[in-house]
């Protein structure tokens, strides 16, 4: 059996509290009804962070990983490093959210480094932890572990943050093994478009409009389009055909084709989005997870994904896994897996 890297498992922490599409629609003040947020979003209800800060970006990465180490029976000695794929928007700003895990978890062996792309860290990250995998012959188990809550500087009454309005809150681990004999990542392709990297962000707070007396306020909901028409008039272009590029490039990598895909793990986006991609694979809804009950968490959709597959019976043994992701800055990546015992 030829070298190759393995899902040994996945870990999720969600936090407990809920925003429905009602209380969407209100925030929104009358931009868009209760009906629009459940039909055109694609949201019924989204987890949100408590209140009370318990729910910070590295606390719950920590928390997802503790969940995937109970679920794996791993120990956490033996993992050799993390790659966290946590949000800037976390506790503690230049804190590194990869040793706060490595010590809540007890990981003494392992080192660890921040990545960051966005809602496409974890795709990105899978395949950075393979690559190194195979690399080197002294790492065997990688795990890719992060929280996300971007959501908390939306502003609803926005226009041009509609397709933001689905932001949630959660934490999510991945561990990755060489040689594992099942559930092997196979091939990746990621493609960017630097031209759009500041078309959107949080406006406020960093070294060219930072924070003062007078936008404190305005600043904790500045995560915007800071150049709507170029960005959409960019995606309408380019998007599904550079996710189509990534796909194919993928299963071309993996020896397979398009007619192979028999489960879509794509991150959460407008229902007709969706609908459309699994339309242009061939495949039905039941090949899927939509998050309409859970919201965008950003890059921890697709261990989300993952989790509830299994979950449901929808992941199955000898299933090939297409998981497909976007981040503004523009960046597009897919992985291809096949689930179960590994046959080369």
């Amino acid at each position: 059996m030829s070298n190759h890297v393995g899902i040994l498992g996945v870990g999720i922490y969600l936090p407990t509290e809920r925003m429905t599409a009602k209380e969407i629609a209100k925030e929104t003040k009358g931009i868009w009804t209760e009906e629009a947020v459940i039909e055109k979003l694609g949201i019924k209800e989204k987890v949100i962070p408590s209140s009370d800060l318990k729910d910070g970006t590295q606390e719950m990465g920590a928390l997802a990983a503790l969940d995937a180490i109970n679920k794996t029976g791993i120990n956490p000695l033996s993992i050799d490093v993390i790659l966290s794929v946590t949000e800037e928007h976390k506790e503690y700003p230049l804190t590194t959210s990869a040793l706060y895990i490595q010590d809540r978890i007890g990981a003494l062996n392992a080192w660890g480094i921040d990545l960051q792309n966005r809602c496409c860290t974890t795709v990105t990250a899978m395949k950075m932890a393979k690559d190194m995998l195979l690399a080197d012959e002294e790492i065997d188990t990688i795990m890719v572990v992060g929280g996300y809550r971007n959501g908390d500087f939306v502003d609803y009454s926005d226009r041009n943050m509609s397709m933001m309005y689905n932001l949630a809150a959660g934490g999510g681990a991945i561990i990755l093994k060489k040689n594992l004999g099942k559930n092997v990542l196979l091939g990746s392709h990621i493609m960017s478009d630097g031209s759009l990297s500041r078309t959107a962000g949080v406006e406020i707070g960093g070294l060219i409009n930072p924070i003062t007396k007078d936008n404190l306020e305005e600043s904790k909901k500045s995560l915007r389009l800071m150049d709507p028409v170029k960005m959409k008039d960019r995606l309408n272009e380019v998007s599904m055909q550079n996710w189509l590029t990534c796909l194919d490039e993928s299963l071309r990598k993996s020896n397979l084709e398009r007619k192979d895909i028999s489960f879509l793990n794509l991150l959460h986006i407008k229902r007709s989005g969706h609908l459309g991609m699994l339309k242009e694979l061939g495949l039905t809804e039941d090949q899927s997870i939509y998050l309409e009950d859970y919201g965008h968490i950003g890059q921890i959709d697709q261990m989300l994904i993952i989790d509830l597959a299994l979950k449901q019976k929808k992941l199955k043994d000898g299933d090939i896994m297409a998981t497909l992701a976007a981040g503004i800055g523009y960046v597009w990546a897919a992985n291809i897996i096949k689930w179960g015992p590994y046959n080369e």
